[in-house]
């Protein structure tokens, strides 16, 4: 007897042209009939294995950042580059222990620890590494300042924060949510569709966000490392500095490390997922508050990853999250220096560069009738004024070929 039902057409369209971040919402939506599984080479993706009713299939479509992202708002006065701004500063945690081991200047760690110790919510939703496989990651529910530093730092591999949050929706606590970009845009249009979602959810907090390797990026570092995945105890991919190191412990205690302009420049970053490369929205836009490196500039205008003080760039672009960052400076949590918002064009270059050829790559994509997300909110146009021709064209053309090519 066929036990074949109808798909959900949001999640099909979405597998069928690459464009799947990983996210979860799917699987959290559907309430059991999706389910985020590991597929080669190492992504998190949907797999449907009951049918679902057509207005869960309506918040799917609505939520899916690889189906359309949430907009940004039209605002002159918005950064088509960065974002929604309230304010934007550089600074660190106060907290120097907490500050050297995360991953810059601990800027999420002590918002996050703020608004826990604050009462503002109950419990931090994050990603941990998973002690099970120490390349991989899971969601964790963080309620102690000891659970929230245990977390600290980046995780550059699959992560799918949203799938289980259904199960939460009837929990009685308030819970402030880290997570990539395309994470809060989901769980940003979520909450548009359930009030359930805005009221568990009332800090939604990113960070900018260069892509997500497969698992596969960090097998290359072990392998470059000389560690066998059976030797593996803990992985690290930065933090114990700024930008800290790539670290590998074995179960014996030994460890075995490469830098980050190593481990993400020439690993990482080659095993980017193809939604990750035409991102529309890498920064955050619709998060309260957001934050990233704060990297200095080499003597060429570009930024240098040598080891230094941890540094983080925030923007509070909510009254929500200005009022955060605002108690954590009270409560001398954090300690910040105002920073114009054109100087994150020479902290953040390459985010920069990736929404001016933004509108580009999706030009590309509908050339070859392509699936791509709806970006329209996202400030695309306006962005890609500030591109060139020459390396707009060399943009487009790129992409062609390789979609021409399936080079994903």
């Amino acid at each position: 007897m066929s036990t074949a039902f109808p798909k959900s057409a949001t999640v099909e369209r979405v597998l069928r042209g690459q464009l799947c971040s990983g996210c979860g919402a799917c699987a959290a939506i559907s309430d059991g009939a999706i389910a985020m599984q590991v597929v080669s080479p190492g992504y998190l993706r949907p797999v449907q294995s009951q049918p679902i009713q057509s207005g869960t299939e309506q918040i799917i479509a609505a939520a899916c950042p690889g189906a359309t992202l949430a907009p940004w708002g039209d605002a002159l006065e918005i950064n088509p580059l960065w974002g929604p701004a309230v304010e934007v500063a550089t600074g660190h945690a106060t907290d120097n222990v907490l500050r050297h081991t995360a991953s810059s200047g601990a800027m999420i760690s002590a918002l996050a620890i703020q608004a826990l110790e604050s009462g503002i919510v109950d419990a931090i939703v994050h990603t941990h590494a998973d002690p099970d496989n120490p390349i991989a990651t899971l969601t964790a529910i963080s309620d102690t300042r000891a659970k929230v530093v245990a977390g600290a730092g980046s995780r550059y591999a699959p992560s799918s924060p949203l799938a289980g949050l259904g199960a939460l929706l009837d929990d009685p606590r308030r819970f402030a949510f880290i997570g990539k970009p395309c994470d809060v845009s989901a769980l940003r249009q979520w909450a548009a569709k359930d009030a359930r979602v805005a009221a568990r959810f009332p800090i939604m907090v990113s960070f900018f966000c260069g892509g997500i390797p497969s698992h596969r990026g960090t097998e290359a570092i072990l392998e470059d490392l000389d560690v066998k995945r059976e030797e593996l105890a803990e992985f690290r991919y930065r933090g114990d500095g700024w930008p800290g190191f790539a670290t590998a412990v074995r179960k014996d205690g030994t460890s075995a490390r490469m830098s980050y302009a190593k481990s993400w420049g020439d690993r990482l970053s080659k095993h980017v997922q193809f939604r990750c490369k035409i991102c529309p929205d890498a920064v955050g836009g619709v998060a309260d508050l957001v934050c990233a490196d704060a990297w200095y500039g080499d003597e060429r205008g570009y930024p240098s990853f040598e080891e230094a003080e941890g540094r983080s760039l925030v923007i509070a672009r909510t009254a929500t999250g200005k009022a955060l960052l605002n108690a954590a400076r009270d409560a001398n949590a954090v300690t910040t220096e105002p920073c114009p918002i054109t100087e994150i064009d020479l902290m953040q270059p390459s985010q920069a560069r990736r929404k001016r050829l933004a509108r580009s790559r999706l030009a590309a994509m509908a050339f070859w009738l392509h699936p791509r997300p709806d970006a329209s909110g996202a400030l695309v146009r306006r962005a890609a004024r500030q591109a060139s021709l020459v390396e707009a064209a060399k943009s487009f053309l790129g992409l062609l070929r390789r979609i021409a090519s399936k080079a994903y």
